[in-house]
């Protein structure tokens, strides 16, 4: 176990057992695996942008939106892309996992330095409360907003602007925000800083596709938030969501489930959400063969989104009535709730 002091908590947080030659196994990073994973993604961004533009000059109107669209549901999984680059596990070469974050970032208008900051206190204190602000729980979630935002969301069309040029004028608001980038720090003046590069970065292109009258161009690039996030937002809601807060084992308060390997690979393998809290320097496309490892520590997991959502789906019903009510989730050895009647006791 690993001691983590948080405030005047410290969390002794449960990881399965790893021999070592194995864990110095899958701590290995690979350009080679690296460069499948990423250029592979980039390839398929490039491949439906490509697509939309040409279709957008040569092919019917609904051809073009129905690509466009499909653009968009790839964009969307950009910040499982700058989550992962952002943690530096994907390339050996540091270099490369800082370039690749860069570019992601610019393109989905995420502000890498912010979130970095807030990814950090997120690992070391997941969902214990003051100290990792980043998740809360409960939240809830409609599963029918997650498709009708999912597939035109007005305020992706505009929403990332306002972000970027609040922070570009160092204006931080909420407590998360103001405990992280406090004034004068290191961390702040990044933020800002990358603020301004994408505004600057994303007028450029808009004044590109005017001067060349690429209308879609900007479609494909800086508003993709706006439209398309349906199959991501269904993915990435799974992570924690119906659990349990304030405890030191990953099996409880974060979930893994398996799904195609296509999607899996759009979703950078967070799928495997529990092997990633438990072992953060795992690189993403070690994550499966960490699963497999382990797998007889953990709880049992559900096949595809489908599977997944109906146990979520069963969790938030009981919360309707009962706000307070967290799942437990079976663990090997009774661990969970030897844990829990410890507590009590």
């Amino acid at each position: 176990m690993q001691e983590v002091e948080s405030g005047s908590k410290a969390i002794s947080w449960y990881r399965s057992p790893l021999e070592p030659k194995v864990m110095k196994a899958l701590h290995q990073r690979s350009d080679f695996k690296a460069w499948l994973q990423t250029l592979g993604y980039l390839g398929a961004f490039c491949c439906t942008g490509g697509a939309a533009i040409y279709s957008s000059l040569h092919w019917p109107i609904g051809v073009t939106l129905l690509l466009i669209f499909m653009h968009g549901m790839l964009c969307a999984f950009h910040i499982n892309a700058v989550h992962e680059l952002g943690h530096g596990t994907v390339f050996k070469t540091k270099g490369l996992n800082l370039f690749f974050t860069r570019l992601i970032s610019f393109l989905s208008w995420t502000n890498f330095e912010m979130f970095n900051t807030s990814h950090t206190r997120h690992h070391r204190y997941t969902l214990h409360q003051p100290d990792d602000l980043e998740v809360t729980l409960p939240f809830k979630i409609i599963v029918r907003h997650m498709f009708t935002y999912g597939i035109i969301n007005r305020g992706g069309f505009y929403w990332p602007w306002r972000e970027a040029i609040r922070v570009a004028c160092g204006r931080f608001k909420g407590e998360w925000e103001k405990v992280l980038f406090t004034e004068g720090s290191p961390e702040r003046k990044a933020a800002i800083h990358w603020a301004r590069w994408m505004l600057a970065g994303h007028t450029v292109i808009i004044l590109a596709a005017g001067f060349s009258h690429l209308w879609v161009l900007p479609l494909l690039t800086t508003f993709t938030s706006g439209y398309g996030g349906w199959l991501q937002s269904l993915a990435n809601n799974t992570q924690h969501i119906g659990l349990q807060d304030d405890v030191s084992d990953f099996r409880l308060c974060c979930r893994t489930f398996t799904m195609n390997p296509v999607l899996q690979f759009f979703y950078w393998h967070m799928n495997f959400h529990i092997e990633h809290h438990m072992y953060a320097a795992v690189p993403c496309y070690n994550l499966g063969k960490l699963h497999r490892t382990i797998q007889a520590d953990l709880p049992a997991c559900p096949h595809g989104l489908a599977a997944t959502w109906k146990e979520i789906s069963a969790i938030l019903k009981i919360q309707e009535t009962d706000p307070t009510y967290e799942h437990v989730v079976p663990l090997p050895g009774g661990y969970g709730f030897q844990k829990l009647e410890a507590a009590a006791a």
